[in-house]
């Protein structure tokens, strides 16, 4: 029997583990927490100092039963879970959950999990750091008490099935704020001129003027003055530049740049890092430290010098800015940077190269730039062009990588090499344009923008992002989606052959790719909180609150009294809201009255969403109409107009083979309806605005899969069909569908074949719920 066990978390970490120990060690794990708070409310004591009680959870009975026999029989048992607060407080509760021996139990931690890692934490045990399981049984009470007396008041004030949390509530305000200064703000428009020269021999020179026109009669003039005018190379400055590589990966930066470059979540980048991790590719992935160690830094030197030459090399010291770092942690890097492969597994791989070469670059030299301004001289204006050009004299890092940024998609001139010019040079004009352009609002967030925005603001931790982002969506507080812009009309002059002509042209505007998008629930619940709960959604409050979780870590602050400051006051205001009146929570908007009947139309939460009423059942007796919110309206700012658009359904689209086509809205979905057929629309496809050739398009395309779908019928019996399905042909007696044996033909089968065959198969039992 082998003398040492050693548990962990997961069973691919137990796996990569139990490679680099000898036949002494059994490596097995726990399959994360073994204890939970229980779902009742007697969970914490708070008249006796918020004491827990924790509950071998369910479905842990049975790996708490085996580790409890293997831990019987070793003579020492290693607790190796994740070295960070969430890892502390598990090793605490199998400790706990397992009764051990303190004398032979002891706690190890690694960054990365490689043999030199894994011999040097064995070499070098400790006990438990309760500091540290302190801070995160604090952080767990603290959710807990805010969520478990919150959210019944969200059920009672609002809407049955809501929660409120300490940091997803936050994290909703910065999304609903965000979408309310979009919803306010005005685009304010100017003229920018660009010019375009023919050098000759197929060389071109762009150039543009430093100076917008506010007003379209200030651009026309500018390009009027223009006629006739003669331009040349006034001046020419070089000027040597440099770029500095990014530091090493967080978590937080690693979220954000695998969302720019790979277009993954937050939830999809911690998850194939997590496996990284764990089959010892990478460093350990929740951490907010960009310091490599010197191992690291001489790693990554060997790897350049040998691959690019050593004057690529340049060592770099990051020191970490984060106000509430954890640890003196490591940033995320590759274990060894001589291993460019990472598996099997594609999105795995290419989330690897990425954190690769970030690791690399910020070990390398600056990049040399060489940046060329020309300046352009106009005679009929006081006023000059410039162009710019940059060449790239020494690569360094870009090498390797060049970090992306949220406005990689904003569009920009490329800064090329600008092609070979002289001073007092006479430059042919082929075209100079003054285009409308127009102010943006702020953006819209994604999900490693919130996060970014959250690390800003010191809310949260590495460990706690991904938590946050994906619990916000998945209680429909937010919703990440694509969707299309608007058209709109632009300006733009154009000064050629010594004319200016004017040109009215339309662009599409405000497309979002994968945003995130608050729902009405969310503005509701948001402004209730405001009101009632500041300090809940307050920022620096939420901060604060991370920083006291770090003091209690450090051992400055003891956990039971930082959360009895909060509590106190909190609990008061939950008292509090025991006497609001449900009507008083502004979940409805009256917008006026319908001119048709001239009953009231009025906005509010529905049961399934956010619903515009016509009349009101109590006051006129009759009975209401309803409609559904159109994606994107919102209860506080839709108008009557817009209201009353979404009643204008169903809709006759137009006429097909004599026959009406309408559109409408039904409980799966919007629809065309002809013929008493009904074809489903796609997502891109308003039933609103549908157009008749759309619609008659999908009715062809729904009839052409139903003709495929159709094998043989028998006219004898209307009731037996043979189809094919999505697993091939099927024979449909009735609602009952019947396999077809494999050494039949479908279309040779006969009706009596057809019934013996339903008569064999056995009726499938419905599913019926246990009471």
């Amino acid at each position: 029997m082998p003398k040492n066990l050693v548990i962990v978390e997961s069973p691919a970490k137990a796996k990569t583990i139990e490679g680099y120990l000898g036949k002494d060690f059994t490596v097995t794990s726990s399959y994360g927490h073994v204890r939970d708070l229980p779902k009742a409310d007697k969970a914490i004591d708070i008249e006796n100092g918020f004491k827990p009680t924790y509950v071998v959870t369910d479905d842990k009975k049975k790996v708490v039963s085996e580790l409890k026999k293997l831990a019987k029989n070793c003579d020492t048992i290693f607790l190796a879970s994740d070295d960070d607060r969430e890892g502390e407080a598990i090793s605490w509760h199998l400790m706990e959950a397992l009764d051990l021996n303190e004398a032979k139990t002891r706690r190890i931690v690694f960054r990365e999990i490689t043999r030199k890692a894994i011999e040097s934490a064995i070499s070098n045990p400790r006990g438990i750091d309760l500091d540290l399981v302190n801070a995160q049984q604090a952080r767990r009470i603290l959710d807990r008490l805010v969520g478990f007396e919150l959210s019944p008041i969200l059920w009672k004030k609002i809407k049955t099935g809501l929660s409120a949390g300490r940091v997803q509530s936050v994290a909703v305000r910065l999304v609903v704020e965000r979408e309310r200064e979009i919803d306010k703000y005005e685009a304010k428009s100017s003229y920018r001129v660009v010019a375009r020269f023919d050098l000759g021999k197929g060389k071109v020179l762009n150039a543009e003027l430093s100076e917008r026109f506010k007003e379209e009669e200030e651009a026309e003039k500018f390009l009027q003055d223009c006629v006739g005018a003669e331009y040349s190379i006034a001046r020419l400055e070089t000027k040597p530049a440099k770029k500095t590589p990014a530091p090493p990966f967080t978590t937080s930066t690693l979220q954000q740049e695998a969302s720019r470059k790979l277009g993954f979540s937050v939830a999809q980048t911690m998850t194939l890092a997590q496996r990284l991790y764990e089959a010892g590719k990478i460093s350990y992935m929740r951490t907010d430290s960009v310091n490599l160690s010197e191992e690291a830094i001489q790693s990554a030197s060997k790897e350049i010098v040998s691959a690019y030459g050593k004057e690529y090399f340049k060592e770099r010291h990051y020191k970490t800015k984060s106000a509430g770092a954890q640890e003196a942690h490591e940033a995320i890097r590759p274990t060894d940077f001589s291993v460019h492969e990472a598996g099997e597994d594609r999105n795995g791989q290419r989330l690897y190269e990425l954190i690769w070469k970030r690791a690399i670059a910020s070990q390398m030299s600056d990049a040399q730039l060489e940046k060329t301004t020309a300046t352009i001289d106009i005679s009929t204006v006081d006023k000059n062009l410039t162009a710019t050009g940059e060449v790239v004299k020494f690569e360094g890092f870009l090498k390797v990588y060049i970090e992306s940024t949220d406005e990689d998609d904003e569009p920009s001139e490329s800064k090329g090499m600008l092609p070979p010019l002289e001073t007092g040079q006479i430059l042919d004009l082929q075209e100079m344009k003054a285009r409308q352009g127009f102010s943006r609002p702020p953006a819209r967030y994604t999900e490693a923008s919130l996060v970014k925005k959250l690390e800003e603001m010191g809310i949260g931790r590495p460990s706690t992002y991904a938590p946050t982002i994906s619990t916000v969506q998945k209680r429909g507080y937010v919703i990440k989606e694509s969707r299309d812009g608007r058209e709109r009309t632009y300006v733009e002059f154009t000064l050629s052959n010594d004319k200016v002509g004017r040109e009215e042209k339309t662009e599409t505007t405000g497309s979002e790719k994968n945003k995130l998008f608050p729902t009405n629930i969310a503005m509701v619940v948001n402004d209730f909180l405001k009101e009632h709960f500041p300090t809940v959604i307050d920022y620096s409050f939420t901060a604060k609150v991370e920083k006291e979780f770090d003091e209690i870590a450090h051992g400055g602050k003891a956990w039971e009294q930082m959360i009895e400051d909060f509590y106190g006051n909190f609990h008061d205001r939950v008292e509090q809201t025991e006497n609001i009146e449900r009507s008083e929570v502004p979940s409805s908007r009256e917008l006026g009255v319908d001119p048709k009947s001239g009953r009231k139309v009025i906005v509010r939460l529905g049961r399934f969403g956010p619903l515009a009423q016509i009349g009101d059942q109590e006051e006129d007796g009759e009975k209401p109409q309803y409609a559904s919110l159109r994606k994107g309206q919102f209860i506080e700012n839709i108008t009557l107009e817009d209201a009353l658009e979404l009643f204008k359904l169903p809709r006759d689209v137009g006429m097909f083979e004599d026959k009406k086509v309408v559109a409408a809205i039904g409980r799966f979905g919007p629809y065309i309806r002809h013929d008493s057929k009904f074809v489903s629309l796609p997502k891109e496809d308003d039933p609103h605005s549908v157009s008749e050739e759309r619609a008659i398009e999908l009715i062809l395309a729904k009839r052409k899969a139903d003709a495929e779908k159709h094998i043989k019928s028998f006219d004898e019996n209307p009731d037996v069909q043979i189809l094919n399905g999505r697993w091939g042909p099927y024979i449909k007696v009735g609602k009952k569908n019947v396999k077809i044996p494999k050494d039949k033909d479908p279309k040779e089968l006969t009706l009596e074949e057809c019934l013996d065959l339903a008569e064999k198969t056995p009726v499938k039992k419905g599913r019926s719920k246990k009471k």
